[in-house]
């Protein structure tokens, strides 16, 4: 499905590569999570932009980015039900609780959020680069 790409577009995609590089290094689990989260949530706004346009104009939006994605892209709605999931993490490992995000979970995130950007840049019909070495890119969803 071909999408015509804004400016912004971009610069959120370009954006949500540095959280997941950001996210790589990380040493503690929470902050690996919490920006691996920022990036799959990076990654959702440059799709809400690249739809924007496409919009019918007087309809109310829900502020829920997750929701919103849902609905403007209906093909990423696993994806969104997935990351809205974790938000609740997210808001905890943001907020530094020791213990709320295990290594395992923030390494599984940052795979997944990896896999989401490449999902998202393809159906944008962009060339996608990964930010991490060695992580495939299958659909999730779709």
């Amino acid at each position: 499905m071909g999408t015509r790409v804004g400016m912004g577009v971009g610069d959120l995609l370009a954006h949500a590569h540095g959280c997941l590089q950001e996210a790589a290094v990380a040493v503690r689990p929470t902050d690996r999570y919490a920006a691996a989260h920022l990036a799959a949530l990076r990654t959702a706004a440059a799709v809400l932009a690249a739809r924007a346009e496409q919009e019918p104009p007087g309809r109310r939006r829900p502020r829920n980015a997750w929701v919103l994605l849902a609905q403007v892209a209906p093909e990423l709605a696993e994806w969104a039900a997935f990351f809205a999931a974790g938000a609740g993490k997210r808001a905890a490992a943001e907020a530094g609780i020791t213990g709320s995000v295990t290594t395992r979970e923030a390494d599984d995130l940052l795979r997944d959020a990896e896999i989401f950007l490449s999902a998202v840049t393809r159906m944008l019909g962009l060339a996608h680069h990964p930010s991490l070495p060695g992580v495939a890119a299958p659909l999730r969803a779709g």
